[in-house]
């Protein structure tokens, strides 16, 4: 062949090519198959309806297509089709199908205004919208149990770790508050990254919208969007749907394994300061003594699962043009749904978990007299009774607290002397503080209960927080059935209107 001949005029090849077919052509229109099929039947409908309203049909022509449709839906079996190569995918054997019972001219009538491009990016959407709900309700599940758990136990000591190492008594209830927060925040972003998949791109057509007198905001409205997508470029090259949604997820997996991997220090022989019950232990096949708290590891492996199978989702994103690509369409999206898998699991496992784990109390006391961590407060005590600078005080805990552990002591038994001590030397005076003062501040309840203040573990200031995380819940919950019931009422008017074209109404 010589080097300036055309090489399309001896193209002989025949579409598709049977390892393209099997590769790509295939994958994509099982996918199809499996996720969307309820979407591109409900986007056929809505278009038709609006094309109808608008005057771009007729009302025999759109009569006739609607005909059609619901022939298609009651005689195409779509889990039994096998992909042939015949047509390229699953929008084009539905066009194929509208052919064969209306003909080119009259089937074509329903692709105006219209490209697979908007196609594809509002069936992704309404794809996510639905799993983000289930999402969304499972992980209000979780904090609605974390709150009851706090409110049960706003008074169960607990220790406190900070590096790895016992710092300060606190309550469960206190701890849990802090999860509970960081839950409230990952719902919130999660919702908003809703919000944002929540607009249609239908109407947007390829790029540039149409020259047909199109109706986009009743288009939207019809499928259950609360807008349309404003710029129609936008539409098909913006995929900040997806790395919203994707990094959403991505942050609470993230932030949920770090109280995860609390638990299962928390659960070890050694601190054992949680107590999981029997429902959720596995045994050794050999060592008859073991009480393995399983469910944690699978939930902390589940957890990073998820977390990386979002970070995934962002990676295919990065670094991409910005326009219509294939990058974050079919087999991206069904990528994308083995994150939501993944994290339902998570959201149910903990929830059933977290509800049942109880705090071993007398492990919770031993631990706390062993490491001395109720001193802080003796310092505070200090300062506000004796009017040392904290600096001063802080020096005689320490020395307090060195020589009860050197004895591996009890700090409220057998801390004084070593304090009337280290206070004199210090101070050059006797301290104001008897024995059962003394014993009363260094003791883990009294630490909690000073400690008053907003966002503290005190009742008063525990209670409020658990008040304002039900409020903020609660208000959550009902945005999500105000959506809920908005996309209800869309579904039951698009159906309404199909039905009129029917003339079933």
């Amino acid at each position: 062949m010589s080097n300036d001949q055309d090489p399309r005029r001896d193209d002989k090849s025949v579409f598709p090519d049977p390892v393209y077919k099997e590769t790509v052509l295939r994958p994509l229109f099982d996918g199809a198959k499996a996720h969307h099929v309820e979407g591109f039947r409900r986007i056929d409908r809505a278009h038709l309806v609006m094309l109808t309203e608008t005057g771009i049909l007729d009302a025999k022509q759109a009569g006739a297509i609607a005909r059609a449709l619901e022939a298609i839906d009651a005689e195409v079996d779509v889990p039994a089709l096998t992909y042939t190569g015949e047509v390229e995918d699953f929008f084009f054997l539905i066009e194929k199908e509208l052919k064969r019972r209306l003909g080119p001219d009259l089937a074509g009538r329903l692709h105006t205004a219209r490209s697979r491009n908007d196609i594809d990016h509002t069936l992704f959407k309404l794809g996510l919208k639905e799993r983000i709900d289930v999402l969304l309700a499972k992980a209000r599940h979780l904090a609605d149990t974390l709150i009851k758990m706090a409110a049960r136990e706003e008074g169960t000591l607990i220790v406190a770790y900070t590096h790895g190492q016992p710092a300060q008594p606190t309550t469960f209830g206190h701890y849990l508050g802090a999860m509970i927060e960081v839950l409230l925040r990952d719902i919130e972003r999660l919702a908003e990254a809703r919000n944002i998949v929540d607009r249609s791109p239908m109407g947007a057509a390829a790029i540039t919208t149409s020259g047909f007198p199109i109706d986009r905001e009743r288009m939207a409205a019809l499928l259950g969007f609360s807008q349309p997508l404003q710029n129609s470029y936008s539409c098909i090259a913006a995929v900040d749907y997806i790395t919203a949604t994707y990094g959403a997820i991505e942050l609470m997996f993230l932030h949920l394994g770090r109280p995860i991997q609390d638990l299962q220090f928390w659960t070890s022989f050694e601190v054992g300061q949680v107590y999981v019950p029997n429902a959720f232990v596995q045994i050794s096949s050999i060592m008859p003594q073991k009480r393995n708290p399983v469910p944690i590891e699978h939930l902390r492996h589940l957890a990073s699962q998820t977390f990386g199978r979002a970070r995934t989702m962002l990676d295919v994103m990065h670094n991409t043009p910005f326009t219509d690509m294939n990058d974050s369409e079919g087999e991206t999206q069904g990528m994308g749904y083995e994150v939501f898998a993944s994290a339902a699991r998570v959201l149910d496992l903990l929830a059933a978990l977290m509800a049942e784990v109880k705090i071993d109390a007398a492990r919770v006391r031993d631990n706390i007299r062993r490491s001395c961590i109720t001193v802080t407060e003796l310092a505070d005590s200090l300062v506000r009774r004796e009017g040392l600078s904290f600096r001063e005080a802080h020096e005689i805990a320490a020395a307090v607290a060195k020589a009860v552990v050197a004895v591996q002591g009890d700090l409220a038994k057998d801390g004084y002397a070593a304090f009337l001590q280290a206070f004199a030397k210090a101070t050059g005076r006797n301290t104001s503080i008897d024995e059962a003062t003394f014993a009363e501040l260094v003791s883990p309840e009294h630490f909690v209960a000073v400690r008053d203040r907003f966002g503290g573990p005190a009742p008063r200031a525990l209670r409020a927080a658990l008040q304002s995380y039900r409020d903020k819940l609660d208000a959550l919950a009902a945005q999500a059935r105000a959506i809920g019931e908005r996309e209800t009422a869309t579904a039951a008017e698009l159906n309404n209107k199909f039905k009129a074209l029917l003339g079933e109404a």
